[in-house]
Formats: C-alpha cells, structure tokens, sequence
C-alpha cells in the first residue's frame, strides 16, 4: 500500500510536469486495461426525503425544500424517459429515510427497472446483509456508498443527526451489501469536505483493498465527487482545484489498474472531455438530480441535491465519444435467470 507520506508528496507537488507525467502513465493503463470503451449511466432520484442532517447536501433534513417520494406510475414514467434516451444503466437515488423509502419501496422500484434497464444499482440509506440480498433477488446488481470522509472529526462535525452520523456503521456498508451478492461496489470520498485530502485517499485506499481481498469476486468503481453549490447556494467550499482533481484521478488508476473510476456531470464539460483520456471508464449523460427531474416536475419547482455543471444530452455525449474514439457502452452485460433444477 502506498504511503500516506507519498501521497501527500505528489498532491503537494505543484510542477506542471507532475500533473502531466501522472496523467500520461494513467492514461496508458486505462487504455492497457479498458480500451475505448465508455460505460453511459445516469441517475434517477425517487425521494428526496431523509432523517439525516448532512450540513453539505441539499436534501438534509432541517432544509426547507418540498419533500416528494415517487409513486409507481410516477417512476415508471421517469424510467420510460431515461430509457428512450438510450440510458440501459440507471443508479437509483433516495435521501436517507428509512421510513419514507422501506426496503419494500425499493424492492418494487427496482422490480420496475429491470423491464428498462440491464444494470441496476442504487445509492440509498445504508442496509443490513438480509436487505441486500432481497434487492439482489429482485434485479439489483450494485451499489453505490461514499464515506465522505474517513476523518472521524470532521465526519462528526458535518453529519450532524440522523442514521449517517454513524460512521462505523456506513463504512461496514461496502461489506454488507458485498455480503448479500452485489457484484458492483461504487465507493468514494466527496472532495473539499475535509482539508485532509492525503488522508482521505489514503483511507479509502486501504478501504479499498481490503475489500478487493475480501471480496475478489466484486467489480469496484471509485468516485470523486467535488462539493457544488444548490440552486446557487454554497453550502460548504471546495478548494479542490482542476489540477488537483486530475492528479487524485491518476493517482487512482495508477495504484488501481483494474477499478473502475466514475466522472459525473458535476463537473464541467471541458473538464469531463479531457478527462476521458486519462482515466475515466464511466460517465453519466443527460443527468438530473431532483425527484421527478425528467418528466414529472417542471424545471421551475425542481429541489436538486446538487447544481450539475454538465447539461449535455445522451445523444450529444455520444457524438462527442464516437468523435473522440471512443465506444459508447450501454450494455455490457445481462442476466441471465437459471430455470429451477
């Protein structure tokens, strides 16, 4: 395992040339290793309510926002949006409320995706292993948990109430639901909540590999989402310059040749196009983050959970990835149910 010292050494090192030569031996892993090929996702909200009070996430619980949970035919329509824009991977997304969206709720949601979509995961409030099993069992094939942040301190001082102020119990997460049969683990830390960033990914580094040891059989994703504004509004900084963000990218890849490393559309476009030749595998395209944000709320009423910065469509991600080299991959795999012995 690399050193934290080490790691803190390269983010500190602010030469041109440092950024440039970690970016060039990434990206000929990520070619080594995936190719031209693009995974597409994106996301679908079904409820913004949550019992947490996270003082940096536009659902919390003491935030002053319309709360709405979806009905079935509300995201069955959402579904059907997503769909016809050639999404065959969906992430499905509530606040944390146990009451709101019981393990039945999302059981009968995912239920619904598997008519639209091949891939199935969710990033919802944290489970037990009988719970991940059910949702397996029902089409769920992934999911998606971030620590945030593995300083016990600041993690305390931004997760204020509710079931999220565990910290042991969220980071038991990944093993959980690896424990119940997900064969997809999407981790990671949200940038700019801790000043600490070398700790941070050294953290989630060890975290990391020791599920990769655990859990051989699990496909692991790491994600590095940046603090952005709500509806304008900062809620917390994010010093994490461009620089910086592609250098955490590299680093990344390059002591993970094999995990896959997510890029949303929190970021921006020009950002995002010259990323992909570094070291991202999966993008999202024709995002929104509020509930019901495709076809059931009208744009005026939209409560997100954070601003994208990347409004681009699905059909025009394309045409930018087939214009860059790149194979657009909808689906790359599908499920197949054994018939009863």
């Amino acid at each position: 395992m690399i050193a934290l010292s080490k790691i803190q050494d390269l983010l500190n090192d602010c030469r041109r040339e440092s950024v440039e030569e970690l970016a060039q031996e990434a990206a000929r892993i990520t070619r080594q290793q995936f190719g031209r090929a693009m995974s597409l996702y994106a996301p679908l909200y079904l409820s913004n309510f949550c019992s947490s009070h996270c003082t940096y996430c536009g659902f919390h619980s003491h935030n002053p926002i319309e709360r709405l949970k979806l009905t079935p035919e509300q995201y069955r329509q959402e579904m059907q949006h997503v769909h016809a824009q050639g999404i065959r991977n969906i992430l499905m997304l509530t606040g944390e409320s146990y009451k709101h969206t019981p393990l039945e709720y999302l059981k009968a949601a995912a239920g619904v995706a598997g008519e639209y979509f091949q891939g199935i995961a969710l990033e919802v409030h944290p489970m037990h292993t009988p719970e991940y099993q059910e949702l397996f069992t029902v089409g769920v094939d992934g999911i998606t948990v971030y620590q945030e942040t593995y300083d016990r301190n600041r993690y305390a001082e931004v997760h204020l109430s509710g079931y999220k102020k565990d910290y042991d119990f969220r980071r038991g997460t990944p093993r959980r639901a690896a424990q119940g049969g997900m064969r997809q683990m999407g981790m990671g830390i949200l940038l700019g909540l801790s000043a600490k960033i070398a700790e941070d990914l050294h953290m989630l580094y060890g975290h990391v590999r020791e599920m990769e040891l655990d859990f051989p059989g699990v496909e692991y994703a790491l994600s590095f989402p940046r603090l952005r504004t709500i509806k304008s509004e900062e809620f917390a900084r994010c010093d994490v310059d461009d620089p910086l963000y592609t250098k955490i990218l590299a680093l990344t890849r390059i002591l993970f040749p094999r995990v896959g490393l997510n890029l949303s559309t929190r970021e921006d476009p020009t950002l995002r196009d010259h990323l992909l030749e570094i070291g991202i595998t999966r993008i999202s395209a024709g995002s929104n983050t509020s509930v019901g944000g495709y076809s059931v709320v009208a744009a005026q009423d939209q409560d997100p959970q954070f601003d994208i910065k990347d409004e681009r469509s699905v059909s025009e991600i394309v045409a930018l990835l087939k214009k860059r080299g790149f194979d657009p991959v909808f689906t790359d795999w599908r499920r197949i149910e054994n018939p009863p012995l």
